[in-house]
């Protein structure tokens, strides 16, 4: 929405059947509204690593900005600081592992784009907030064609994909639902290029992220 008070007004009106855990500022100020114990209606239809009803299973934190509907602006520094000190309570106290950190763009990605990709993943990674790979490798050769490409290889992806907690069909076909999983995993990783096709740097990113994951997890 254009403002956080907006944005407030919007998230406390019953009518609206919409909530969130906490509001994050611009200016750096946190709005708690509901209780981490209680469900808030912040994730929508929704999945991550399976789960469905991630309502119930997650904390939401809503953070002011206008996003793509109102030219996605910056995110201040004193609101970044405020989410990292907020994101590093919630995950200590409930024991949230950095690959359960996710966007909301991650978890519906054929309905959502926030927060965006001028998020800070990477400032937020190295406050122990998520996960953030560097590959060395700047080749963006694309490597599966949506229209002619190798299913087997198709199916490798998807794989690792819903290995990272993604929903997937592991069809081999890449079709308009995959595309949409590679752009919201472009997105949160490799922000500067979005475009869904799975080249060479987007598949070394997600080659890392596979291997770097606990396996028990």
């Amino acid at each position: 929405m254009d403002t956080g008070q907006a944005a407030l007004k919007r998230l406390c009106d019953p009518k609206a059947k919409v909530s969130a855990h906490y509001l994050v500022e611009e200016d750096g100020r946190i709005f708690k509204l509901v209780d981490e114990n209680r469900r808030a209606w912040h994730a929508g239809v929704s999945i991550w690593n399976g789960e469905r009803d991630l309502n119930s299973a997650s904390i939401g934190i809503e953070i002011v900005n206008g996003g793509h509907d109102f030219g996605l602006p910056n995110f201040p520094n004193a609101q970044i600081k405020s989410v990292i000190t907020l994101c590093n309570d919630v995950m200590v106290r409930n024991k949230i592992n950095d690959f359960n950190v996710v966007a909301h763009s991650d978890i519906a990605p054929e309905r959502k784009q926030d927060p965006g990709e001028k998020f800070p993943w990477a400032q937020l990674a190295d406050a122990n907030i998520g996960i953030w790979p560097e590959v060395k490798t700047i080749d963006q050769r694309v490597l599966i064609d949506p229209k002619h490409h190798d299913k087997k290889y198709a199916q490798l992806v998807q794989t690792a994909l819903n290995y990272l907690g993604y929903g997937l069909n592991i069809s081999g076909d890449f079709e308009q639902t995959t595309q949409s999983v590679v752009k919201a995993f472009q997105r949160r990783y490799r922000p500067t290029k979005i475009d869904g096709i799975m080249d060479v740097q987007t598949l070394a990113i997600l080659t890392l992220l596979v291997n770097n994951k606990p396996r028990n997890f």
